[in-house]
């Protein structure tokens, strides 16, 4: 028999579905309660409305007035890595361009260097330790790249460590495998061997992991171009992966126009997408990723054009792509901030991008990213009085507590546990 869970004295319970009786685009419910059975969402309403079919519930977790959502999802990570990258923060504080710092031999091989050199237990503890801070700020979800190994066994290494978080952290991951990142300085010569190896060395054996949704490539000059980008995304088919791609990132390479030939599930950054690539975003239902903290923290002046991408009919969803270079934050409230003030996105917009659109780009929404009947009962309890104020008072973390698996959990105990 299923355990059931109420959840009550919920001061606003977001939707995420704007119906009839709701408030606003957000389909907000005052006063309102929920019931979880299982580790589903069985009922929700008014307070009013559940008194008038009250039954008895053993647990019962009283959440005081807070705002609940969806649990938050993070679409767009880098989170299993070792070492920092401090130093090119400095570098870049005197005037050296990420371009510069990468060519000397920093940036992501930088990263790569130490990733490869850290043995598969200090690497799993932490990569749990980053995963904590996710948590604790009410991601539930969280989307986790390679490519900090781009050789055959630091690769393997990186997924064994995303399939134990998997099995040990309450988070919800999904793997994207990342080989295509960039060249590293050993395949500088014979970059063609390098494309070969990642399409008939490393696929079969991530394949055969069974763990890997997606595959990824960097296409932007210095990293992948569209030809190889091609030929991987041929291999990933062949091996059940769907594509996510990074582009136009520094540039208009014409990597929207890419990812929607290549049907990928989304187009991430997309800072110097042209017209035409959003029209054929908007065509193919690519789901738009964008990651204004990337942009904020490198110093960057020209953001993703979110506005126009929502005003022509695109899906856009909005994620920390936290790396240890280019955006070393775990806040996910914080980055839609930034979406907002930066991008032009209004409140419930920006919501809906770390919810409902996060939970499209990872195909997921027809079990999380919203709160209906039958979906995951998956939520994040605000100490808030509406659902704009986290991301009003930005850096404070307000998420009180979660639900997950059909178990509240106040955030402050977690370590007691």
């Amino acid at each position: 028999m299923k355990k059931s869970l109420v959840i009550s004295n919920v001061g606003r319970l977001v939707t995420m579905e704007p119906k009839k009786g709701r408030q606003g685009r957000l389909g907000v419910i005052e006063d309102a309660v929920l019931l979880v059975e299982g580790e589903h969402i069985a009922w929700f309403g008014t307070r009013s409305q559940w008194m008038k079919r009250r039954r008895n519930v053993a647990d019962e977790f009283d959440v005081a007035g807070g705002v609940v959502t969806p649990g938050l999802i993070d679409c767009h990570t880098h989170l299993v890595h070792a070492g920092s990258r401090q130093n090119e923060f400095l570098l870049r504080s005197y005037g050296k361009t990420y371009q510069e710092i990468a060519k000397a031999g920093g940036g992501i091989m930088s990263t790569v260097r130490d990733t490869r050199k850290t043995s598969y237990d200090d690497l799993y503890r932490i990569s749990s330790e980053r995963a904590d801070e996710f948590f604790l700020r009410g991601t539930l979800a969280v989307e986790v790249k390679t490519g900090y190994g781009l050789d055959v066994a630091t690769e393997l290494k990186m997924l064994d460590v995303i399939r134990t978080l998997k099995d040990n952290h309450p988070i919800r991951f999904f793997a994207t495998f990342l080989g295509a990142h960039v060249v590293p300085a050993e395949y500088k010569k014979k970059r063609k061997d390098y494309v070969r190896l990642i399409i008939e060395k490393m696929m079969p054996r991530v394949a055969r992991l069974e763990l890997c949704k997606f595959c990824d490539v960097f296409v932007e000059d210095g990293a992948f171009t569209s030809d190889e980008a091609r030929a991987i995304a041929k291999a990933a088919a062949k091996f059940g992966m769907r594509m996510r791609l990074h582009v136009d990132q520094f540039g208009n390479g014409k990597g929207a126009e890419l990812a929607s030939e290549l049907k990928a599930v989304s187009a991430d950054h997309l800072d110097h997408v042209s017209d035409k690539g959003i029209e054929a975003l908007r065509r193919s239902g690519t789901v738009a990723v964008v990651l204004p903290g990337a942009t904020f923290f490198t110093g960057g002046k020209h953001y993703a054009p979110a506005r126009k991408m929502i005003d022509k009919g695109v899906k856009v969803a909005v994620s920390t792509d936290y790396n240890p270079g280019t955006h070393p934050s775990v806040d996910l409230i914080t980055t839609a901030t930034i979406a907002v003030t930066q991008m032009g996105l209004t409140l419930d917009e920006a919501w809906a991008g770390i919810t409902v659109n996060a939970a499209a780009s990872l195909g997921i929404a027809s079990d999380c990213g919203t709160i209906s009947q039958g979906k995951r009962a998956d939520l994040v309890v605000f100490d808030a009085p509406d659902e704009y104020y986290p991301m009003y008072r930005y850096g404070r973390n307000l998420a009180a507590a979660v639900v997950k698996k059909g178990r509240a959990q106040w955030l402050d105990e977690y370590y007691n546990v």
